[in-house]
């Protein structure tokens, strides 16, 4: 039987380990994010990293990914409010809420395809940031996301 270390630690107590197998690999992270001054609302576009790799929703460049693109996200379990920089299906963001992982989740489902399967990743959906004015990304707000 599987640890479920998620159920039983807090996300200060994890492991690396254990703090990377929480990511379900949906890419949903890399998407560029917009956030309105007067409300703090944050809104998700379909415009992706370049670097992301859009088969697997992984970041070829994860351990180096500051050098590449310098204001990319690192998670961290004090997060606090900026959990909301993640959607809400993110296993950091429901365990930082008290919220159970859902069953699509790899580490539930024992899959790391059932994340894609459930139709919860990135995969097909969006476009590249060198593909997409700065001025441009306003147009890409979606709704799948949240």
């Amino acid at each position: 039987m599987q640890d479920k270390f998620w159920q039983t630690h807090s996300l200060e107590e994890m492991t690396r380990v254990q703090w990377e197998s929480l990511c379900d690999s949906c890419g949903r992270c890399c998407l560029h994010k917009i956030e309105d001054e007067d409300t703090e609302e944050i809104y998700f576009t379909d415009v992706a990293c370049r670097y992301l790799n859009e088969e697997t929703c992984q970041c070829p460049h994860y351990e180096l990914r500051q050098s590449f693109v310098p204001d990319c996200l690192t998670i961290y379990p004090d997060w606090g409010k900026k959990f909301n920089w993640l959607p809400s299906t993110c296993a950091y963001r429901l365990l930082s809420e008290g919220k159970p992982l859902f069953d699509w989740h790899p580490l539930i489902s024992g899959n790391a395809n059932s994340v894609h399967l459930a139709g919860i990743s990135i995969r097909g959906r969006t476009f590249r940031d060198d593909e997409v004015a700065d001025d441009e990304i306003y147009k890409h707000v979606i709704t799948w996301v949240d």
